[in-house]
């Protein structure tokens, strides 16, 4: 049972907290770069699902869609995004990194690396796994109940098949190491 006893021992607070002290360390670090906090969060984004539209990003960065694209104007005026139109809806605009972009993400990963490495100094690799399994379980309760919040089923659902689930966590218990 988890002691609830104050904030300092919530899951909830302490998820948060870890959260946003990674943040603030990764910011520092990737400032070096020239990179504001916005930007490196779309890159990383992009990275992880190159070609999603300007509407998607915006929600996953949790900024008006206005925001987001004076965001990647000035992205795509260093060089780092560029637009395609979406073939299958013409209002929409599909966003992908360039060439350009690749050293920045790659020092992006190191520096991250660095990070995750200091914050975990101390904790076992047995543990980062088992951790890692955990917050993969707490993401797809998570991810379940607001699909069926949202009245979701079948195929529109967020949630992937449960064999996909298990080899992103076996993925991402990996990369914890």
């Amino acid at each position: 049972m988890i002691d609830h006893s104050g904030p300092e021992r919530s899951l909830g607070f302490l998820l948060t907290d870890v959260f946003h002290l990674m943040r603030r360390s990764l910011d520092r670090r990737l400032q070096s770069l020239g990179l504001t906090q916005a930007q490196w969060r779309a890159i990383a984004h992009l990275a992880r699902h190159q070609g999603m539209n300007q509407a998607a990003l915006a929600e996953r960065l949790e900024v008006q869609p206005i925001t987001l694209a004076r965001l990647v104007d000035r992205m795509e005026a260093a060089g780092w995004v560029e637009r395609a139109r979406d073939p299958d809806d013409r209002r929409a605009v599909r966003l992908y990194l360039t060439d350009q972009c690749r050293p920045i993400l790659a020092e992006m990963h190191e520096r991250a690396s660095q990070m995750l490495e200091e914050a975990l100094a101390g904790v076992s690799d047995a543990a980062r796994r088992r951790m890692v399994e955990e917050l993969c379980r707490i993401k797809e309760n998570l991810s379940a109940a607001e699909a069926a919040a949202r009245g979701l089923q079948g195929k529109d659902q967020e949630q992937d098949t449960s064999e996909n689930a298990r080899k992103r966590r076996n993925t991402a218990g990996n990369r914890a190491v």
